[in-house]
């Protein structure tokens, strides 16, 4: 379910931080420059940038000037812990209320991921 609600700049955070994490961007590998960014995903470049601004003030990305940005060392578990934390404060909470409303404790659940 897409979250309409979410601003385009943390939408933008989200892909960049689904590709660090599932490794389409490696620690060391430089992300595409927030042009090329912009136009795949047809959004503005001020937006783009204010994405990547988010990662460069969490210590997630480095940038060399004239260069390009690259995946910081450290990002990827970093990235899992924040994701992991947002995950449990947010994400899970609704999640869980819904399952007991409906009857389905998380062991029926992972029992049928099994199957």
């Amino acid at each position: 379910m897409a979250d309409n609600s979410k601003p385009v700049y943390l939408k933008l955070r989200d892909i960049i931080a689904a590709s660090i994490l599932d490794g389409v961007y490696a620690e060391g590998d430089m992300l595409p420059s927030v042009r090329a960014f912009a136009a795949e995903q047809q959004a503005n470049p001020l937006t783009v940038a204010k994405a990547y601004q988010m990662f460069q003030d969490q210590g997630l990305v480095e940038v060399q000037r004239g260069v390009g940005m690259y995946v910081a060392p450290g990002a990827v578990d970093k990235l899992r812990a924040m994701e992991r934390e947002d995950f449990l404060q947010h994400v899970w909470p609704p999640v869980l209320r819904q399952m007991r409303r409906i009857g389905l404790s998380p062991a029926a659940l992972l029992d049928e991921e099994k199957a």
